[in-house]
C-alpha cells in the first residue's frame, strides 16, 4: 500500500485534513500525519517509509530527500516553492510541485488590505489618502496578480503591470496597461503590488534605484518573499524619502532598524499569511492530494517545478 505524508509544523484546518484523507484513502492508500513537530529530524525520520509528501512550509531539504528511500513526489501546498530543494529532488528522481491558484485570492485580498490600512494611517483617527485614482503597477502578473487587479479595479485604481512572461493582450483583456519595463513600472506608479519568486535572478533584484524611481506617495506591497528585497537598498530610501512606506507578510531582517527610525511608514504581519485563510488552506490541500493521486496512478505532472 502507498503512504502518503502530511509533514506540517502549522497543520491544516480538520476540515482540509479530513478532504485529503478522503481523497487518499480513496486512491487505496494510506495517509500518516506528522503535525506541529519541533524537531527536523522528526521530519526526516517520519519520511523513511513514504512514496509521497505534502507540505506547507516546511523544509524539504536535501537530507529530508535523501531519508526518502521510497518517496516520488512532493507537493507543496502553495505557490510557492522555495522550501524544496529543487536541485536534490532532480538527482533522486523525485517530482516536486506546488498548487498554483489555490490562495491567490487570499493573498490577493492581504495585499488589498494593507494598502487601505496603511493609506488610512493605520485607522490611528488622522486624515488618510484614498486608493481610488491611484496608480498601482502589479509586478508578474500571475493568478495573485490578476486578482490584486480584479479587486482594484473596483476601487477605481489605474491598473498597470509588468510581466515578460504574460502575453499583452490577457493584461489588456482584464483592464490592465502592460508596461515595456521594470523601469516603466516603477517609475509609473505610487503602488506596488509584489508578486515575483525568489529565485536567483530575482533576490535582492528591488533596491534603491527602483524603490526611489517611484511617484510621490510611494507605497510598496510584498506579498511574494522578503529575499528580493535589497534590504539596504530598502533602508537608503526609507531614508532619503519620508513619503515611502513598506507593507510586507513577512518580516524583513532590518525589521529593527525600519521600526526604530521609520514609525508609521511600514507594516509587517507577524509571520507570512498571505494563503492563512480558512478556504485557501483547504483548497492548497486538497489540490496536492489530487496531484498526488493523478501523477502515481497517472504519471500526470502538470505542476511539476523541477526537472
Amino acid at each position: 500500500m502507498k503512504k502518503v505524508l502530511v509533514a506540517t509544523d502549522k497543520p491544516f484546518a480538520k476540515v482540509a485534513v479530513d478532504g485529503i484523507r478522503q481523497i487518499i484513502e480513496k486512491a487505496g492508500y494510506e495517509l500518516l500525519l506528522l503535525e506541529k513537530y519541533t524537531e527536523h529530524s522528526d521530519f526526516v525520520k517520519a519520511v523513511e517509509q513514504v512514496d509521497a509528501v505534502i507540505i506547507r512550509s516546511d523544509i524539504a531539504d536535501r537530507e529530508v530527500i535523501e531519508a526518502g528511500k521510497n518517496l516520488k513526489i512532493i507537493v507543496r501546498a502553495g505557490a510557492g516553492y522555495d522550501n524544496i530543494d529543487l536541485a536534490a529532488a532532480t538527482e533522486h528522481k523525485i517530482v516536486a510541485m506546488n498548487t498554483p491558484g489555490q490562495n491567490s485570492n487570499a493573498v490577493a485580498e492581504l495585499a488589498i488590505g494593507m494598502m487601505i490600512y496603511m493609506a488610512r494611517n493605520a485607522y490611528n483617527g488622522s486624515s488618510g489618502t484614498e486608493l481610488r485614482d491611484k496608480s498601482l503597477g502589479i509586478h508578474a502578473y500571475g493568478n495573485v496578480g490578476k486578482y490584486v487587479a480584479g479587486i482594484a479595479k473596483g476601487f477605481g485604481m489605474k491598473l498597470y503591470a509588468y510581466d515578460p512572461y504574460v502575453d499583452a493582450s490577457a493584461m489588456e483583456k482584464d483592464g490592465v496597461k502592460p508596461l515595456a519595463s521594470v523601469e516603466e513600472l516603477y517609475s509609473k506608479c505610487q503602488y506596488i503590488s509584489l508578486h515575483i519568486p525568489a529565485n536567483a535572478q530575482t533576490k535582492k533584484s528591488i533596491g534603491f534605484e527602483l524603490l526611489s524611481s517611484m511617484p510621490k506617495g510611494a507605497t510598496l506591497v510584498n506579498t511574494a518573499r522578503k529575499e528580493v528585497i535589497d534590504e539596504e537598498g530598502l533602508l537608503k530610501v526609507f531614508e532619503a524619502r519620508p513619503d515611502f512606506k513598506y507593507l510586507s507578510d513577512i518580516e524583513p531582517d532590518c525589521k529593527a532598524d525600519v521600526s526604530e527610525k521609520f514609525a508609521g511608514r511600514y507594516f509587517f504581519t507577524p509571520k507570512k499569511m498571505g494563503a492563512q485563510t480558512s478556504e485557501a488552506n483547504v483548497n492548497a490541500g486538497l489540490a496536492a492530494a489530487r496531484q498526488i493521486v493523478d501523477f502515481l496512478e497517472n504519471g500526470i505532472t502538470t505542476f511539476q517545478v523541477n526537472k
